[in-house]
C-alpha cells in the first residue's frame, strides 16, 4: 500500500468513500459541486492541511485529512490532527485502515509533533475499537457547533 497526498483526480473516490458512509450529514451537495474540488486545491496548497489517499490492489483503498496545529501549550509545539479517516468497505479488515494510521503517526514524529489527536463520530463503535487498538485513549469529550 502506498499513501500519498490526494490529487484532483482523487476527488470523485475521495468524495465516494465519504459520502457513502452512515455518519456523514445527509446534506451534502452533488460530489460534482465546485466547492469540493475548490476546498481540494486549498488544502493541497497548504503543508499543514491535506488529504492523502492510499492505494493498493491497483487502486484507491483508503482516505484521511491531517492537519498540523501550532499551540501555545505543550511548549508550542504542533499538534496532528487526523479527520475523516474512511476505508473502502469492500478492503476493510486487510490492515489498510491501519497502515494509514500508521503513516500518519509517522509522519507527525517527522514533523515533531507532541501528539496525535483524532475526533471519531459517538455511533462508531467499532472505529472506537480500532482507534484503541492503535493506542488511542477517549482523554477528552469533543464538541462541536453546527454554524450552518
Amino acid at each position: 500500500m502506498i499513501v500519498r497526498r490526494a490529487t484532483a483526480a482523487d476527488l470523485p473516490g475521495i468524495l465516494g468513500l465519504l459520502f457513502d458512509d452512515r455518519a456523514t450529514p445527509s446534506n451534502e451537495l452533488d460530489p460534482g459541486a465546485p466547492c469540493y474540488a475548490e476546498a481540494l486545491r486549498e488544502m493541497q496548497a497548504s503543508d499543514e492541511n491535506g488529504t492523502y489517499v492510499a492505494e493498493a490492489e491497483g487502486r484507491l483503498v483508503g482516505t484521511f485529512m491531517l492537519t498540523f496545529v501550532r499551540h501555545l501549550m505543550r511548549q508550542g509545539s504542533l499538534v496532528a490532527q487526523i479527520e475523516a479517516v474512511r476505508v473502502d468497505p469492500l478492503v476493510r479488515n486487510r490492515g489498510y485502515g491501519a497502515e494509514m494510521m500508521r503513516w500518519a503517526i509517522e509522519e507527525a514524529r517527522r514533523r515533531d509533533c507532541s501528539r496525535v489527536q483524532l475526533t471519531t463520530n459517538k455511533s462508531r463503535n467499532d472505529a472506537h475499537r480500532f482507534y484503541a487498538r492503535l493506542g488511542f485513549r477517549a482523554s477528552h469529550e469533543g464538541m462541536k457547533l453546527d454554524l450552518t
